[in-house]
């Protein structure tokens, strides 16, 4: 069953029904409805765009909080239970160091300017994760949309592939997180899934072999009802626009381009070898397409983070995996010319304690963390910020939640001080405080 419900409940017809009740359609999954949601925007895009660097962003999203100590903030003076067991390695940026599990970050550092000073005051995973990916701190289950969101509101949808999307999915702990909150569902991300299955195949991107094109044309007439139903209601550019974007999300479904876009086997094999036959390696594989194809906005969700115990086990499997994936990534952007038009941002909610606890792990830590942004003006080669001997507190240009979120919205072009208005009419502005990062341009 697809509930087309493309906006606020509170919105009613004169005979007390909801749109929700007239628009509640069945069997239409096969010609991709489900895309309907996502797809159908806003007519109109509200003021003018600030002057941009960057076409689109690509964020690699660490959940549960990577360790600053054991990957990009190594400690080697510090004694052992800070220090961990790696050994540090020289990059190919003078005087710059990081753990030896990162060979492949090593050679491209020089490309990439590494933050070792996030910083907030927040240790709980949903209540980290909602701040650092929309930048307002609020509760565990997301009062802001998510900069996703925001992108997809602001900059609409642009040819046939959908601005937003996750690989393999959203982030998520308990629940799924960085979400579209009051923007609604027509700005949530599509989720890709797992590019890196035997079997991977991108749901409502391709037609069941059974329907004939008879079966196909009835769907679209029945589209075309609901689209002349919609048309009908006065007063509600939400319904009144939806013929158009429930059109988008039929032709998505038939379009050579999104099928284009998703189809990751189209890759030479040497390639994918690269960036490593794992999840996150053809997650970040798909990302390049994706932005590639003219995709906005891609979170590449890389979860597994939370080491409260033996640590050091976990990460001989985590690190090489990330490290293989993103240095190859940054290679293949750069040797595309992509990275010059592309934000790419490494992050997780918070980083970890600096001191390894009873079990051999590292627990909860957000007053300090290292993140990593590359691509569309940034200048690599460049370390901003510090943490103190222990890796415990910052002590050089702390980086806030709000400050990445500016920096990730200005680079777009798009205003982070403007006011969105919620379902109800409430003016709210896209962020309430921060500032770009503006030593990553200097």
């Amino acid at each position: 069953m697809l509930d087309i419900s493309p906006g606020s409940a509170r919105s009613r017809l004169c005979n007390g029904h909801s749109r929700r009740d007239f628009l509640r359609v069945g069997a239409l999954t096969p010609l991709g409805l489900s895309l309907a949601s996502l797809l159908s925007f806003e007519k109109a895009i509200a003021g003018a765009a600030a002057q941009s660097r960057a076409k689109s962003v690509i964020l690699v999203y660490l959940g549960g909080g990577i360790s600053h100590h054991d990957t990009f903030d190594p400690k080697p003076d510090a004694v052992e239970e800070i220090r961990g067991k790696y050994k540090t390695i020289p990059t190919n940026v003078t005087g710059l160091h990081v753990t030896e599990l990162l060979p492949g970050m090593a050679k491209v550092m020089d490309k990439v300017a590494l933050i070792r000073s996030g910083t907030h005051e927040n240790d709980h995973h949903e209540t980290a994760t909602n701040w650092v990916l929309s930048g307002r701190f609020g509760s565990p289950f997301g009062d802001y949309p998510a900069m996703g969101a925001v992108v997809a509101h602001e900059t609409g949808f642009s040819g046939i592939v959908p601005p937003y999307v996750a690989v393999p999915k959203n982030p998520s702990f308990t629940w799924e997180l960085g979400k579209s909150a009051w923007l609604g569902g027509r700005y949530e991300s599509f989720k890709c899934g797992d590019p890196n299955d035997a079997n991977f195949k991108v749901r409502d991107l391709s037609k069941p072999a059974e329907i004939t094109p008879q079966v196909l044309e009835r769907r679209r007439s029945l589209l075309a009802a609901v689209d002349q139903l919609a048309a009908r209601v006065k007063g509600n550019d939400q319904i009144a626009t939806y013929d158009e974007f429930g059109q988008k999300a039929a032709d998505m479904v038939l379009s050579p381009q999104a099928q284009a876009a998703f189809d990751i086997g189209a890759e030479d094999a040497k390639l994918r070898d690269e960036y490593g036959r794992h999840e996150f390696g053809q997650s970040c594989l798909m990302a390049r397409r994706l932005v590639e194809s003219g995709v906005r906005f891609v979170t590449v969700n890389n979860g597994g983070w939370d080491h409260h115990k033996k640590i050091f086990e976990s990460l001989d499997k985590k690190v090489p995996a990330f490290d293989q994936g993103f240095s190859a990534l940054i290679r293949d952007l750069d040797q595309r010319g992509l990275l010059k038009d592309t934000l790419v941002v490494a992050m997780g909610e918070f980083g970890r304690t600096p001191k390894l606890n009873k079990d051999a792990g590292r627990d909860h830590w957000g007053r300090a963390g290292s993140l990593i942004f590359a691509g569309a003006g940034v200048q690599g080669g460049r370390v901003i910020g510090a943490t103190d001997k222990n890796g415990a507190f910052v002590t050089d240009r702390p980086v806030r939640p709000a400050d990445v979120c500016w920096t990730i919205y200005e680079s777009l072009g798009i205003d982070p001080a403007k006011e969105l208005r919620t379902p109800e009419g409430r003016p709210v502005s896209i962020l309430a405080e921060g500032g770009a990062i503006k030593e990553l341009y200097a």
